[in-house]
């Protein structure tokens, strides 16, 4: 998997690229990851990248030249990108999304800034808007931080252990199940006998529940899109749960 990052701050992504499975995975060359200065495609001595928005308002808004010569530039290089505009108005980064980038060979991440980016930029560049949250940031780089990690978990050989992403939460539509180790006690809280038990039956039908129970509780509308056997809808039902 290959990123390129439309940036006015490359040096932003220095550090953290330098840690963790992202890190690992850039070193096993699993995946490359190249920062890209808006700024090296500005033509004025300012290197300008904005400017103030037509018809007035507060702020300035990223100007379109620079992002073309930037997107042509790239798009040059097999293999072939898909665009994505980092913006609060986007589609909601899911697990689902997630999955669905993790197929793309290449993308390419545009980080907005200040009021956003000409919107001709997004009409006729761009093939995915794409939100983090229903919050604003100061720009794009850190939701570009997020998409790159969210992104890379899924494609496989990044993550140690395989399957730890198919458990993940969100992935089977359920919040997780808790995580134990040792010690056995901590404070004087145990760790769940069945956890001990050796039966991996028992186990696996507990974390279900306690999967279930977890997403009844804090986010229940998970739920309505959660593949559900019987049993689980009797087990929710059993905590009061009224259904779809």
């Amino acid at each position: 998997m290959l990123f390129d990052i439309i940036t006015i701050f490359p040096e932003f992504f220095s550090s953290p690229l330098k840690e963790g499975v992202v890190r690992r995975a850039i070193e096993a060359r699993i995946l490359k990851v190249r920062p890209v200065n808006l700024r090296d495609f500005t033509t004025d001595r300012h290197r300008t990248t904005d400017d103030r928005p037509y018809g007035g308002g507060e702020g300035m808004v990223m100007k379109p030249e620079p992002i073309y010569r930037a997107l042509k530039m790239l798009g040059s290089q097999p293999p072939e990108p898909y665009v994505i505009l980092l913006s609060p108005r986007g589609k909601l980064l899911n697990q689902l999304v997630a999955s669905e980038l993790a197929r793309k060979h290449r993308l390419v991440l545009i980080c907005g800034r200040y009021e956003g980016v000409d919107e001709r930029i997004r009409e006729r560049f761009v093939d995915l808007e794409l939100s983090i949250g229903d919050y604003v940031l100061c720009g794009g780089e850190v939701a570009a931080l997020v998409v790159i990690e969210v992104v890379s978990r899924l494609i496989p050989g990044v993550l140690g252990c395989g399957a730890s992403a198919q458990r993940d939460s969100f992935s089977n539509g359920l919040l997780e199940y808790p995580q134990y180790t040792r010690p056995r006690e901590f404070l004087g809280m145990k760790v769940p006998e069945v956890l001990l038990s050796g039966d991996h039956q028992k186990i696996a039908r507990w974390r279900r529940q306690q999967a279930l129970r977890i997403t009844l509780e804090r986010r229940p509308d998970l739920l309505r899109h959660a593949s559900l056997d019987p049993e689980d809808i009797e087990y929710l039902k059993s905590l009061g749960w009224a259904g779809p």
